[in-house]
């Protein structure tokens, strides 16, 4: 799996301990599936969700999504769930309360053991490193460059948010999401997230005003914990109708300029030159993995 063709515009959270939410995970048309052994599932009912895992897993996947675990720190819960969940199917695992660049490299070390236990390829299986707390958060950098492995980062929002002592919204949260879809590009990463919050599930209106906001401001895709969301978030992290067409026609007109000795250009009012250019073809790039997946 390389970054530049991750589609993961929604990421369905799934209690992995509830066998009802996995048996209908597969028909809610999220582009990935995180299978949650975290905060979603009770201490007491962890070894059960493990032992259930290799089900799961089939099971959540079987219309094409790709397949992820979100697992437990510190690392005695972390390993416990590494055993469990490495196995064929697995794309990759959301790695939570990630601290500095050495624990996602002891991370990385225990999900390359399991690999070579069970016959894979090593390196198959991917990660993606959620940053918590203010420590990490500092760490930002070490952590997206630690590990070959790591392709997204995330910021927990809630919890650094309880960890600074503020209040998790729109606004004290802007700041830290957007230097996170920064330090993750500096990185050749993907930045996953959302520029505010879609806690009110119900509100899908609001989601999708705050969904297509994330994009503008470079994030590719979002979790989500009800399926009502997940239309939602395809839509709005898949490029419009109206963005394609002005970005094709960029891109023509550009071409023939540049043929002419021409450097900038103006296509429906607007100025065109070469970084306007890279980024529509970058769009159009977008596009066409979305139409090639689905």
């Amino acid at each position: 799996m390389n970054v530049e063709d991750l589609v993961w515009r929604s990421q369905l959270y799934v209690p992995s301990n509830n066998q009802r939410f996995i048996a209908k995970a597969h028909t809610y048309g999220a582009d990935t599936i995180i299978l949650d052994l975290e905060d979603s599932v009770p201490i007491e009912e962890r070894p059960y969700a493990r032992s259930g895992l290799v089900e799961a897993v089939e099971s959540v996947g079987q219309n094409g999504a790709d397949v992820t675990v979100r697992i437990n720190s510190p690392l005695l819960e972390t390993y416990a769930d590494i055993e469990a969940a490495v196995m064929p199917g697995l794309s990759a695992v959301y790695v939570t309360k990630v601290t500095d660049g050495e624990y996602l490299k002891a991370v990385s070390d225990k999900i390359g053991q399991r690999e070579r236990a069970t016959g894979m390829d090593e390196g198959c299986i991917h990660i993606i490193a959620i940053i918590e707390t203010s420590k990490a958060y500092l760490r930002a950098e070490e952590i997206a460059c630690a590990d070959s492995r790591t392709i997204a980062l995330v910021l927990g929002g809630e919890d650094l948010a309880l960890d600074l002592g503020s209040v998790p919204d729109d606004e004290t949260l802007a700041m830290p999401r957007q230097h996170i879809a920064i330090v993750a590009r500096s990185a050749g990463l993907v930045p996953f997230g959302i520029m505010g919050s879609i806690a009110d599930y119900k509100d899908l209106n609001a989601i999708r005003v705050v969904a297509e906001r994330s994009r503008r401001f470079g994030f590719e895709g979002a979790a989500c914990i009800h399926p009502s969301v997940v239309p939602v978030l395809n839509e709005a992290f898949t490029p419009s109708a109206i963005e394609v067409e002005h970005a094709t026609r960029a891109v023509e007109r550009y071409g023939n300029a540049e043929t002419e000795g021409l450097g900038a250009i103006t296509v429906d009012g607007k100025m065109i030159d070469v970084p306007v250019v890279r980024r529509a073809k970058n769009l159009l790039k977008r596009y066409e993995l979305i139409k090639r997946r689905y």
